[in-house]
């Protein structure tokens, strides 16, 4: 099973909007956010709500890429999730998530005993490639006691 269905099949908010998993790899993950009605915002556009959504899935889906590995140990926790809004998007938009720390670094960090934690940043863009949204997760991976 693929990190996107595997996401698709544990997590109803995935499947609710529609998400589409493009790629899924430890250093990129690209998500899209289909044009649905029911998700628009009073301007025509994807809900902010729904691009959450959409960008915070593409920070998990590439935690899991980097560290499903790690998942016999820890746990990968969002800490925190930060968004800022740059242009209108109108249409389909797609994520593009990519890890802010080496894999091996964070790994590292969990072997000597500590919680790490590391940021995941997410551009969301237009069909033309314009920057509607640029998005920080900070994650952590808890270790099992």
């Amino acid at each position: 099973m693929s990190i996107g269905e595997l996401l698709a099949a544990t997590v109803p908010m995935v499947r609710t909007l529609n998400l589409e998993y493009l790629e899924t790899t430890p250093e990129k993950a690209v998500l899209a956010l289909p044009d649905q009605s029911e998700y628009r915002n009073h301007v025509g556009g994807p809900h902010a709500g729904a691009m959450f959504t959409l960008g915070e899935s593409a920070s998990g889906a590439i935690v899991l890429a980097a560290f499903g590995d790690q998942l016999s140990r820890a746990v990968p926790l969002p800490v925190t999730a930060e968004i800022a809004f740059k242009k209108i998007a109108l249409g389909p938009v797609t994520a593009t998530a990519t890890l802010g720390r080496p894999v091996a670094e964070v790994v590292a960090e969990l072997d000597a005993g500590n919680r790490p934690e590391f940021p995941v940043s997410v551009a969301i863009r237009r069909e033309d490639g314009a920057v509607t949204g640029e998005m920080t997760v900070i994650w952590t991976l808890r270790p099992n006691s």
